[in-house]
Formats: structure tokens, C-alpha cells, sequence
């Protein structure tokens, strides 16, 4: 077994209100933070938020009585905003997400909601500080999960996971002793190309590929979806969140989403967390340490869902998940190299210079040309991560 992450939990609770840095304020993550701190002003407080580019809808979504930090990643945007005086002395001057974690002082938990590799950065100084890190950004740990475990061991700090199958696997795994636990088993919905026939699939259309059946999330992570790489990624991360060894990591096809994740416990139990598909409950749950709160919304109708139906993935048809499950046995920097080109393919498609059935064959080239080295500090995984993105570059315009 692995030195896991879920194992650093603080046996106290933090002082309310708790403080949150969040980061990517706009995004469907930072969007439904902001929403749980306006359903518990008592609670919840905002120390700090951070956007790329979009600055005029982060004022709108703050409050009067919100007076955060802001950083700004985009340089255009920032001098856009501090042209406009909009946040006042509040907007730091040249500082990106990770310089945001630095500068909010009064901070006790950090949401990261960055989508991408650039989230690395924000999650090492947050865990630097000591900080409870709730996690959003999977590629934090794909492309630098030994770094963090190192980090957040050395800064005493505190990290849960926001994804649903990992909250998921939390909320089954909690009070559970390690030894007890066989396997763990994450639930995918399959996407919008569950039943697609190869030759179907040659044929899909970008607003095919963005329409996912049940989640409602960014342009990135529902291209993952759809292309099973999502669930790769996960797969990844849950090896560094629970220590769980690459053998004893299971996925299975979902189609209703309704179940989260599973435990297979050793004596042949299975554990499982159901509930709807809305990001504000696992969020919630790593804000606050894993307690539970009273929160609103619809609740599961078991007896309405009918069928709750499993299939095993298609990896022919859907082969970003074997290659990353691949990259993460291999170690060291296969795992930045398979984001890194993932990125890059993703943003070919969405820009519309990439058919969706080419997109692995760029991650699997990546891979090719890059073969795994040791992961030794961050300056690998950054090196690492600007040459697979040439390399996928390439790829993509051959």
C-alpha cells in the first residue's frame, strides 16, 4: 500500500466561518462553491477567488458584502479590471492562482477548481501551508500526485476530494481500517456514446460530443467523459488518494449515475453511496471535513429508479482508459505526458481541427515518443509537460 492522502484528516474540526480561497471562481466548480456560501453565511466565508479571463462575471457573482482577494491569470483581463476599479485594492497585481494561496492569509480551506495542469501549482502551496485542500483538480494528482502526497505530508495539510466517485469512495471509506478494504469500484456514466458503434463514432459532431446524458459540466471534462479519459484520470487520482494499488482499482459502466462509487470490502460486502447527481453535495463535504450538513435539494426516489443497470467499459471502442490506466502503472512522468496530450487533443476538438476518433491516437503517440522518466520535482513535471504538449501539437496538425 502506497502513503495514501485520504489518511492525513485532522480529528478536529477548523473553526467556522471557514475561510475559502477559491479558485477558478467562474467554473462550474467555483460557480456552485459560491452558491453553498451564500446558503451558509455563518458557515462559509470567502477569503480569497481566482479567474482566468472572466473578471466581469466574477464581480456579478460576488455579493455586496463579499470583499475577497482576486487574482487574475489572463494579463489582458487584469489590466481590464484594474482599468475599471471594479475590485479596488483588492485585485493582486500580477498573481496567478498559485501567488493567490500565498497571499490570503486568513484562509483555512482551498477549493480548486482549475481545470488542467495549471492547477498543480495552487495545490502544492496550498498543502505548503497546511491548509485543508478541497479537490476539484484531478490533474493535480495525475501529473504531480507524488509531489503532492510529499507536499501535503510535509506542510501537515489536509486533502479530500470533490469529484463525486472519489467523494464517493470517501464517504464509504470513512471509519473503515485499510485492511478491511479489497477494492475499489468507480461508477461511470458511459457518456453520450455508451451503444455507439465504431462507425458511429467516426461520424459524431462536437455539440454531440458536449451533450452529456446526466452531469452538467465544462467543455473539457465532458470531452473526457465522452471519451472515457475522465475515467482514466480517476482512476489515477484514486491510486494516490487512497493508496490503493492499480490491480485493486475496478471501473464499472453506470448508466444512470445515480450510484457514485463502491467498495468491495474483504469479506465480499459491497459498500455503496448513492445520490443525485449534483457536484454541491461531495463539494460540501470536502469544505467541511466531512461533516454533514443540511442541504437542500431532491433526494433519490428508490422506488421510482427502477433498474440500476452495470456493464463493463468498452476500452476497443474507448481506449483512453487503458492508456491511462497504462500511464499511471507505469509511474514517474507517463501520467504528465498522457494529460498533457490529452489537453492539447481536447482543445483541437473543441476548436474543431480534431475528430473525436483521432483524439487517442494523439494521447497514445504522446506516450510512444515520451517514454516514462522518474517524476523528481516539479521543474520535471513542468519540462515534461511543455515537451508532450509539443509532441501532441505535432501530432494534431499531421
Amino acid at each position: 500500500m502506497i502513503d495514501a492522502l485520504y489518511s492525513y484528516r485532522r480529528p478536529e474540526a477548523l473553526p467556522e466561518p471557514l475561510r475559502l480561497v477559491v479558485l477558478g471562481a467562474t467554473g462550474s466548480i467555483g460557480e456552485q462553491t459560491l452558491d453553498l456560501v451564500r446558503r451558509f453565511p455563518d458557515r462559509l466565508g470567502l477569503s480569497a477567488v481566482s479567474v482566468n479571463r472572466r473578471w466581469r462575471e466574477l464581480a456579478a457573482a460576488l455579493g455586496d458584502g463579499d470583499r475577497p482577494l482576486v487574482a487574475i491569470g489572463d494579463a489582458d483581463a487584469r489590466d481590464e479590471a484594474a482599468a475599471a476599479g471594479v475590485f479596488g485594492d483588492r485585485l493582486l497585481a500580477g498573481a496567478g492562482a498559485t501567488a493567490l494561496v500565498d497571499a490570503a492569509d486568513d484562509a483555512t480551506v482551498v477549493v480548486n477548481g482549475i481545470v488542467g495542469a495549471a492547477g498543480l501549482g495552487a495545490t502544492l502551496a496550498a498543502a505548503r501551508r497546511g491548509l485543508r485542500i478541497a479537490l476539484a483538480n484531478k490533474e493535480s494528482l495525475v501529473v504531480g500526485g507524488e509531489l503532492v502526497r510529499a507536499a501535503v505530508r510535509e506542510g501537515g495539510a489536509e486533502l479530500l476530494p470533490v469529484d463525486s466517485e472519489h467523494s464517493a469512495l470517501a464517504q464509504c471509506l470513512c471509519g473503515r481500517a485499510r485492511d478491511d478494504v479489497e477494492r475499489l469500484v468507480l461508477t461511470a456514466s458511459g457518456g453520450p456514446f455508451r451503444t455507439a458503434s465504431r462507425a458511429e463514432l467516426e461520424a459524431v459532431t462536437l455539440e454531440q460530443v458536449l451533450a452529456h446524458p446526466t452531469w452538467d459540466m465544462g467543455p473539457k471534462i465532458t470531452v473526457d467523459s465522452a471519451t472515457l479519459m475522465n475515467k482514466g484520470l480517476e482512476v489515477i487520482e484514486a491510486h494516490h488518494l487512497f493508496g490503493v494499488p492499480y490491480a485493486a482499482i475496478d471501473v464499472v459502466v453506470h448508466p444512470g449515475s445515480w450510484v457514485h462509487s463502491l467498495v468491495v470490502m474483504t469479506d465480499g460486502a459491497l459498500l455503496a453511496q448513492l445520490g443525485q447527481p449534483d457536484m454541491r453535495l461531495p463539494l460540501l463535504y470536502a469544505i467541511n471535513g466531512e461533516q454533514r450538513w443540511p442541504l437542500g435539494g431532491d433526494r433519490l426516489d428508490l422506488a421510482g429508479l427502477g433498474e440500476l443497470r452495470f456493464e463493463r467499459p468498452d476500452t476497443d471502442r474507448f481506449p483512453c482508459l487503458r492508456l491511462a490506466r497504462e500511464a499511471g502503472e507505469a509511474g514517474g512522468t507517463a501520467p504528465v505526458v498522457l494529460n498533457a496530450a490529452n489537453e492539447v487533443a481536447v482543445d483541437a476538438l473543441l476548436a474543431g481541427r480534431l475528430r473525436f476518433v483521432d483524439l487517442p491516437h494523439v494521447v497514445a503517440g504522446a506516450l510512444e515518443r515520451l517514454p516514462a522518466e522518474p517524476l523528481v520535482d516539479l521543474s520535471t513535471a513542468l519540462d515534461t509537460d511543455r515537451r508532450a504538449r509539443h509532441v501532441a501539437s505535432s501530432l494534431v496538425r499531421s
